[in-house]
């Protein structure tokens, strides 16, 4: 059985301000995802699946416009994506109202980390791509502290990890 675990991260400085750089950029394809979705449901045309609109966002991000999309790790925006993709399909089922488009206002911080490229440990957490040096040094930047040490089982796997910010903590 798999159990929901939550744990606070203590990230320093330079740590924090990547997880917002992240967690915008993940708010940002979604919302994209979302007013492609709406706009192809107004002009009566299809449904765009999530390979289409991944294609697209791809396309997107190699454009000279939206280069810093680049410092972000692919599997951010993917994931949006798809969650962008599954709530308007549960809408159109009539299972949830309307998807709503993610604001900062109402601190809509989240993103998804790919499981196989995140390890944990007893007293850290290390997250995909928050360094954006290769530099061994600089890579310290990717292990965040756990705020409760031996809280979380080590050795496990994880399905669909997220980081989240309640306003507060991550």
């Amino acid at each position: 059985m798999l159990k929901s675990f939550k744990v606070m991260l203590v990230p320093n400085k330079n740590q924090r301000t990547r997880l917002f750089q992240f967690a915008g950029t993940a708010r940002f394809a979604y919302n994209w995802a979302l007013r492609k979705e709406i706009d192809a449901y107004e002009a009566n045309e299809e449904f765009i699946s999530n390979n289409d609109l991944r294609k697209e966002f791809t396309v997107l991000r190699n454009s000279a416009e939206y280069t810093w999309l680049k410092t972000i790790s692919n599997n951010v925006p993917k994931q949006a994506i798809k969650d962008c993709v599954d709530a308007y399909m549960r809408f159109f089922k009539g299972l949830t109202e309307r998807p709503r488009f993610k604001s900062k206002r109402r601190g809509d911080f989240s993103f998804y980390q790919d499981t196989d490229k995140i390890r944990i440990t007893a007293t850290h957490v290390k997250l995909e791509a928050i360094a954006k040096s290769k530099r061994r040094n600089k890579q310290g930047l990717n292990w965040f502290r756990l705020a409760e040490v031996g809280r979380i089982p080590v050795g496990v796997k994880y399905k669909e990890p997220r980081i989240t910010f309640d306003g507060l903590n991550w």
